[in-house]
């Protein structure tokens, strides 16, 4: 495979891999992992892949209720795109009311609480990493938390909506609950967003997780792509344009990422490349990112991603999901080479975006 000549068949095996993954309904991941299918039947004119997932959200919402602690992982923005194709009002009505739950979560600084009890997610370090006597007992019980990771569900998903629903404040709020992270979440010093934020201590843990700052990202694009018109648009705009900008300082010479961006010794995690291959373009066709800036980086990404991509059509060098932990060198020794969602969705995600700006 070339930048220049992507086969059908081998978008197909990349996406095959992607459809033979056990989706639970939700996870994290499958918000990219179904953007990538309906990218690969749109690139390939083939509907299986739009059947797949109408097929899989029309079970979903058959058995939606009651609702579960990661139904915001749920790929909301895609099934509105779903909605927009087909029309399905029985699947409409299920994301209308999944959306109004999530929506009456409690909040802080105007971002939904992701875990009443992060001890879902919260783990010890990987590695033969030790924490203090201190992390231990704050481990015992960490309490409430916020995740970077959700800057790709929530906000996106109230932006599609806003114009399958456009008078019931959906843009708005999209807009609202993305601005709301950088106070919680931003670290000031590098630009880069950190992993979580913990109520209980009122403090944010693990900055520069490379895939994070990919969830963040696409979520900004996102929501300036579907919101036309909020309070706070030009900000959310900044907010792309900068972390973008501090990207592009931790991009390595072969165009991957490090796992931490800023630290190399957590080494290279190549679903990172696929993110910000995606954002790039993305970002230069809506007219946020310059392209002069920006180009070359997208075209490096995109290569890496390439070089990173196996004859069976896998994207080697994946992490496992990370989970979190109250240290950074937790993430240096995610387990690699996983075949997920998180990372062959991007794969297809970034191929559509690349097609869609050199048209």
């Amino acid at each position: 495979m070339t930048i220049e000549n992507i086969e059908p068949a081998q978008i197909s095996a990349i996406a095959g891999r992607l459809a033979a993954h056990d989706f639970k309904g939700w996870f994290y991941g499958d918000s990219v992992g179904f953007e990538g299918l309906l990218a690969a039947a749109d690139i390939l004119n083939e509907d299986k892949w739009v059947d797949f997932s109408t097929g899989f959200f029309r079970a979903w919402a058959t058995r939606m209720e009651p609702f579960q602690p990661d139904d915001n992982t749920a790929p909301g923005h895609i099934m509105c795109e779903i909605i927009e194709r087909t029309n399905d009002e029985v699947l409409k009505s299920a994301v209308l009311k999944l959306a109004k739950h999530l929506r009456g979560r409690r909040k802080i600084n105007n971002v939904s609480i992701t875990f009443e009890d992060t001890l879902r997610s919260l783990m010890l370090p990987y590695g033969d990493v030790k924490l203090s006597t201190e992390e231990q007992v704050q481990m015992e019980n960490p309490g409430p938390g916020i995740y970077l990771d959700c800057m790709h569900f929530d906000a996106p998903f109230y932006a599609h909506l806003s114009r399958i629903e456009p008078n019931a404040g959906w843009a708005q709020l999209a807009v609202t609950e993305i601005l709301g992270y950088k106070n919680l979440l931003l670290d000031a010093k590098t630009g880069l967003y950190k992993h979580f934020w913990l109520e209980q201590v009122d403090q944010a843990y693990s900055k520069g997780w490379g895939r994070g700052q990919g969830w963040a990202l696409l979520g900004l694009l996102d929501v300036l792509h579907y919101v036309d018109e909020a309070n706070g648009l030009d900000i959310v705009r900044q907010e792309a344009i900068d972390l973008a900008n501090v990207m592009l300082k931790y991009q390595l010479n072969d165009g991957n990422w490090n796992s931490l961006v800023h630290e190399p010794r957590s080494g290279p995690e190549s679903s990172t490349a696929a993110f910000m291959a995606t954002a790039f373009y993305r970002g230069m066709a809506q007219g946020v990112l310059p392209e002069q800036e920006f180009l070359q980086p997208a075209e490096r990404a995109f290569g890496a991603m390439q070089a990173n991509l196996d004859d069976l059509g896998n994207l080697t060098g994946v992490t496992a999901a990370v989970y979190s932990a109250l240290v950074e060198e937790h993430y240096w020794y995610v387990p690699t080479n996983y075949i997920v969602p998180w990372g062959q969705g991007p794969v297809l995600t970034a191929i559509a975006a690349r097609l869609a700006f050199n048209k």
